[in-house]
């Protein structure tokens, strides 16, 4: 028969391999984590940068400098900044805020995003409404919009046009 203590110096042996194998594990999910954060800051730092006319061009090959079109869907959204238009923004993002300026960015109108929804094409359904409450809520926290009262959003004057 097994002793007692047997036993548990046996167990005890068992937790600590497993102990040794999670935290090998764990160092090498924290070497993967600490590169995506890495990757995230260095893009983050890119597209903080601005876009002028006085830096070296956004991309060379060979002699001559890449060309920037424009947006395109799942392109991240940029801070606001006084040199930016709508057009920098993805379709869908331009489409929100040209419902929110009538096009024109003179007078902009405030809208809750059901409204904005419907005012995009889109049903006022719940996954579509949230679907556009999260793009809403995102150009607000970029500057581009503001939240006059919880949910309902409107473009700042002088935001809107210039696409």
């Amino acid at each position: 028969m097994p002793s007692v203590m047997g036993l548990l110096e046996e167990r005890e042996r068992a937790a600590r391999q497993r102990v040794d194998v999670l935290q090998a594990e764990l160092r090498e999910a924290e070497a993967v984590w600490e590169r995506f954060v890495i990757a995230r800051e260095a893009v983050a730092e890119v597209l903080a940068e601005p876009r002028g006319e006085e830096g070296p061009p956004n991309g060379v090959a060979g002699d001559r400098p890449a060309r920037v079109v424009g947006a395109v869907p799942g392109s991240v959204v940029p801070m606001w900044r006084e040199s930016l238009t709508v057009a920098v923004l993805s379709p869908d993002y331009q489409q929100l805020m040209n419902a929110l300026t009538g096009g024109s960015g003179a007078a902009p109108v405030a809208m809750d995003c059901r409204e904005l929804a419907v005012a995009v094409g889109l049903e006022p359904v719940p996954a579509k409404v949230e679907g556009v409450r999260s793009k809403v809520k995102r150009l607000a926290a970029r500057g581009w919009l503001m939240e006059e009262r919880p949910g309902v959003f409107s473009a700042v004057v002088g935001r809107g046009g210039g696409s």
